[in-house]
C-alpha cells in the first residue's frame, strides 16, 4: 500500500482528487457522469463525510470534503474508486486501472485556502475551456451552491457562511483570475 504524505483526521477539510491513467478520460458516455454521482452518494455518507464542493471533469475529479472519520481511504475512497472502475471496465470492455493511481489528498489547513479552493474547483470547467460560465457546467456543485439547483449532495454551508449571501459567493467565484491559483497551488494536482 502506498505511503500517504498526510494524515487524515476527523474535523478537518481535504481536497481529494484523481485523474485518469495517462490523463485519459474517466467518463466515456453521458450515463457515466450520473453513475459517478450515484457512487458518491453511496460511499460518501453524511455520517462519514460532507462534500462541500465537487467538480467532475472529463479526465479528473475534485472533491472538497469535511471528514467525520479519521481515515476515509478504506471506508470511502478505495471502495468508491474500485466500484466505479469495475463498472466502467465492464461497460467499456476494458481491463486494468482507470485512475492514475491512488487518489490524491491535501489538507486544507486555513479558511482562506478553503474559499480559494472551492472557487478553483467551481471555475475548473471555465479555465479548461469547456464552458463560458461556471453555472453552465452541470457536473459540479456550483449551481447548488449559488441556488440555481436544489441538490442534496453538496453541503456548502461552511463556504457560504464566509459570505453575506450566495450572490457574494458568486461574485467571488466570477472574479477568479489565473493568478489566484497561486494562493492554493500546494493543494492542487502534482504534475509529476
Amino acid at each position: 500500500m502506498p505511503y500517504r504524505k498526510i494524515e487524515f483526521r476527523t474535523g478537518h477539510y481535504y481536497h481529494l482528487y484523481n485523474r485518469g491513467i495517462n490523463r485519459q478520460p474517466i467518463f466515456f458516455c453521458d450515463e457515466n457522469w450520473g453513475f459517478f454521482i450515484k457512487r458518491l452518494r453511496h460511499y460518501f455518507l453524511p455520517e462519514l463525510v460532507d462534500i462541500l464542493a465537487y467538480c467532475l471533469m472529463p479526465t479528473h475529479y475534485h472533491l472538497l470534503v469535511y471528514l467525520k472519520i479519521d481515515n476515509p481511504s478504506k471506508q470511502i475512497m478505495q471502495p468508491f474508486s474500485l466500484s466505479y472502475t469495475k463498472a466502467i471496465n465492464k461497460q467499456q470492455g476494458r481491463v486494468g486501472p482507470l485512475f492514475q493511481g491512488p487518489f490524491q489528498a491535501t489538507w486544507v489547513d486555513r479558511d482562506e485556502y478553503l474559499l480559494h479552493l472551492s472557487r478553483y474547483i467551481h471555475v475548473n470547467p471555465v479555465t479548461a475551456g469547456l464552458v463560458e460560465r461556471p453555472e453552465e457546467w452541470i457536473f459540479s456543485s456550483y449551481r447548488d451552491t449559488i441556488g440555481l439547483r436544489e441538490g442534496t449532495l453538496p453541503v456548502p454551508d461552511m463556504i457560504l457562511s464566509q459570505f453575506p449571501s450566495r450572490q457574494a459567493y458568486r461574485a467571488f467565484v466570477e472574479s477568479y483570475r489565473d493568478q489566484d491559483a497561486l494562493v492554493i497551488e500546494h493543494l492542487l494536482f502534482d504534475e509529476d
